[in-house]
């Protein structure tokens, strides 16, 4: 988003921070303020923290949301026989690897991830480079320490124990590269890397960022069922890109304030398959016919559009950064027991005739709780014709991530 800030931390008389989630594709979210005498006071150093303030005018944050924090700082409360000056702490206690954490998309996220106050561990791993990325990182002084694993003999290690992976591994698209020309470099990649998720952290949830996503989830899975240890409730296809281009490209058409703007986004993540329904966006809005079309196709078309502006120095990276810790965060939230989180994701479905399909879900400390078809009935008619005319190209892509893993067996 270009508005507002993911995460901030202040030093001084208050400390604040971004939202640690955002169900923004259920709620419209609004001010809210938490306050606790020295509640930060052990937060990394942070110097003479005398209050919380969970600022919703962050765009992780929402009015559902600032109440789940304002109740999950009050669940960890103090014992009856601590000190009442002494009585909410932070509580840094879920692990995160990020698999090609020094690439373009691996080292922001690494930093946002860092920022959170859910982590106490995050490993970076990739084949060459991350020493230097964990060095830099670790002297942020945020609750989770950090730590750098290099290459096939130490992946094992860097997944042992961890509650979520996250692969952003992979190349970047160039000018002109379609994300099905990434298909057979990127395939490769994901295979072996869940391949070894699979052997060392079975019940984590799994991140894929590394595109074309709309194959390597399948081929994810796949290998998963290869191995014996597929569970659909926690593999997901990151495209919360596609909701946070969305919001950001209606809030500006229509001039309204972004922290309010919720578009939810279905069907996969590359191109026709991405589809905004703005029928449904929140707060209620009219658009004409030619609007619809012209912000539907810009968000279909967004990823070419930061990659021809780059003009060949990278694709989005920063942006991609930003909507994966935001669904990091979803996840931590969720395995911390917050009841209310939602976002879109592309992961097994029975909403339509395809079996992987991008839509509001459900998280929960398991996984995924629950589908919201809700989403895909009154949809216009332009919606509806645009849902008919992606599956034939999602399909498509399902099947060949299905074809190459079922011709690659996985390793013992």
């Amino acid at each position: 988003m270009a508005t507002t800030s993911a995460a901030t931390f202040s030093i001084g008389s208050t400390v604040s921070f971004g939202r640690r989630g955002s169900p923004l594709l259920l709620t419209k979210p609004s001010a809210a303020g938490c306050t606790s005498q020295n509640s930060l006071a052990s937060f990394s150093g942070l110097k003479a923290a005398t209050s919380v303030n969970c600022d919703s005018e962050s765009s992780f944050l929402g009015k559902e949301s600032s109440a789940t924090l304002r109740g999950s700082f009050t669940r960890k409360a103090q014992k009856p026989n601590q000190s009442s000056n002494h009585g909410l702490q932070l509580q840094a206690s879920y692990k995160v690897a990020i698999l090609g954490a020094a690439g373009g998309i691996g080292q922001p996220l690494a930093l946002l991830i860092k920022m959170s106050p859910l982590v106490s561990a995050l490993n970076l791993y990739d084949i060459a480079n991350v020493k230097g990325v964990a060095a830099d990182l670790s002297h942020c002084n945020t609750p989770s320490q950090v730590l750098d694993f290099t290459g096939a003999s130490e992946i094992g290690n860097c997944l042992k124990g961890v509650n979520v992976v996250v692969i952003p591994a992979g190349v970047p698209r160039k000018p002109g590269m379609t994300r099905d020309d990434l298909f057979n470099i990127n395939a490769n990649i994901v295979k072996t890397l869940v391949e070894t998720v699979a052997d060392n952290c079975p019940d984590a949830f799994i991140h894929i960022i590394s595109n074309p996503v709309n194959s390597t989830v399948p081929i994810a899975a796949e290998v998963l069922k290869q191995k014996g240890v597929y569970d659909p409730k926690k593999l997901f296809g990151v495209t919360t890109l596609d909701v946070v281009r969305a919001n950001t490209f209606v809030a500006e058409k229509k001039n309204l304030k972004l922290i309010d703007v919720d578009v939810p986004v279905i069907g996969g993540h590359a191109g026709i398959t991405i589809l905004p329904l703005l029928s449904k966006t929140k707060p209620s809005v009219s658009f004409t016919d030619e609007e619809v079309e012209q912000l539907t196709v810009r968000i279909q078309n967004a990823g070419t559009e930061v990659v021809e502006a780059k003009a060949g120095a990278g694709s989005a990276t920063l942006s991609m950064a930003y909507a994966a810790a935001r669904f990091v965060e979803s996840s931590l939230r969720a395995l911390d027991g917050d009841g209310d989180v939602y976002e879109c994701s592309f992961v097994q479905s029975d909403l339509t005739d395809l079996p992987f399909f991008a839509s509001r879900v459900k998280l929960g400390r398991k996984g995924i709780e629950a589908m919201i078809p809700s989403d895909l009935q009154g949809l216009s008619e332009y919606e509806e014709k645009a849902l008919e005319a992606l599956k034939p190209e999602l399909k498509a892509s399902i099947e060949k991530g299905i074809a190459f893993a079922q011709k690659q067996p996985v390793t013992a």
